[in-house]
């Protein structure tokens, strides 16, 4: 199988498909390897280490590509580049790619997202999202860490104590997991919140504190195949009300919520951010998708009475180097998926993972969350 990996356009994305690890393990399973120039410089990995991998350089074989691979959605114009039946890997972005469905579907591409690949125990080694969630939840640390200007952990010195700083993460799932486990490095006193009854022994093991009204309702709030329920008003009611007396008191706020396909829900008002002290400092993770704070804004530091409200849409991408070596691991455990046995672009559509992941195929639109509509 011959793949491309392509050089990022965007201005912000500073991430690879492929590494020079990966592409001695694909070369050593068959396969013929063509880098775009300067594809993962911005990454740390120069043309040169690719070439002694075994790849080569060029910016024009997209038309001879049996699988192209990029981190986010290519652009029509190198789509339009593609040979027909050829696939497309990456973070397609789904929940905005309707627009784009045509290219694909003119080229008769297999476009593969990413973000579909299930949530199951085969599937682990491939899943890009929580690989990629879990350095951002690093990340996003490290980014309050520098806003708030103070010290993390609590100093006893001759001159007198530092205060550790209080963190308050919203959202247990991969992101706030890892970014509760590196508050905790960094020696502050943390907590957390999530909807999901399940979160708090979670929290607990990272050595954070859970914050929730744990009333009945809350116990019964999850479904046998681990999904929140529908609160009742009076539960939210009552849960606001105990997360604006907490966020009160905090130093450091990390909000990580997001609904797939749909805008990030809002966890902190106008009013919680007001009530902050000056020099506290919000982070939103879900910025890209609305953010769970009205006040953020992409890529942006908002200063509102003295209180940092941050929005960075791509903080993997200020880890180029770890996440696109996470991302291109993924990526080769997926190969054989599309691999005939004489190592041929052979996609097996009847394995349930490629099957999730397949946006278009044949000229078609397949994926069923894509026809709705």
């Amino acid at each position: 199988m011959k793949i491309v990996v392509l050089k990022e356009r965007g201005v912000d994305e500073r991430r690879v498909a492929a590494v020079p690890e990966t592409v001695k393990k694909l070369i050593g399973a068959g396969h013929t390897l063509v880098i775009e120039p300067g594809a993962g410089l911005a990454a740390g990995f120069p043309d040169s280490a690719y070439e002694e991998a075994g790849a080569s350089i060029s910016d024009a074989e997209l038309g001879s590509a049996d699988l192209v691979a990029g981190v986010r959605r290519p652009s029509s114009e190198t789509l339009a580049k593609v040979k027909e039946g050829a696939g497309v890997i990456g973070l397609l972005e789904p929940h905005s790619i309707k627009e784009s469905l045509g290219d694909y579907n003119a080229r008769k591409l297999l476009a593969l997202s990413m973000e579909y690949t299930p949530r199951i125990t085969r599937a682990q080694s491939m899943d890009a999202l929580s690989s990629q969630s879990n350095l951002a939840g690093y990340r996003a640390v490290i980014e309050a860490a520098e806003l708030y200007g103070r010290a993390m952990p609590m100093m006893m010195t001759a001159a007198g104590t530092v205060a550790p700083a209080k963190t308050f993460v919203m959202g247990a799932g991969v992101a706030g997991l890892q970014a509760i486990a590196t508050a905790r490095r960094l020696g502050a006193i943390v907590s957390a919140t999530d909807v999901r009854p399940a979160a708090k022994e979670q929290v607990a093991s990272l050595g954070g504190k859970f914050i929730a009204v744990e009333d009945e309702e809350f116990k019964a709030a999850e479904t046998a195949g681990g999904y929140a329920k529908q609160m009742s008003e009076e539960y939210q009611k009552k849960q606001a009300e105990l997360t604006a007396s907490h966020i009160a008191k905090q130093d450091i706020v990390i909000t990580t919520a997001l609904i797939p396909g749909r805008a990030a829900p809002t966890l902190i008002t106008e009013d919680m951010v007001k009530s902050m002290k000056p020099g506290s400092v919000i982070i939103d993770m879900a910025v890209a998708m609305g953010g769970n704070c009205p006040l953020s804004k992409a890529d942006e530091v908002v200063d509102v009475n003295g209180v940092k409200v941050a929005g960075f849409s791509n903080l993997p991408a200020r880890l180029a180097a770890d996440s696109s070596s996470l991302l291109a691991k993924n990526i080769v455990a997926f190969l054989p998926l599309i691999t005939g046995e004489n190592g041929e672009f052979q996609p097996n559509f009847d394995d349930e993972i490629v099957a999730a992941m397949a946006l278009t195929r044949d000229g078609e639109t397949v994926h069923a969350s894509l026809k709705e509509g």
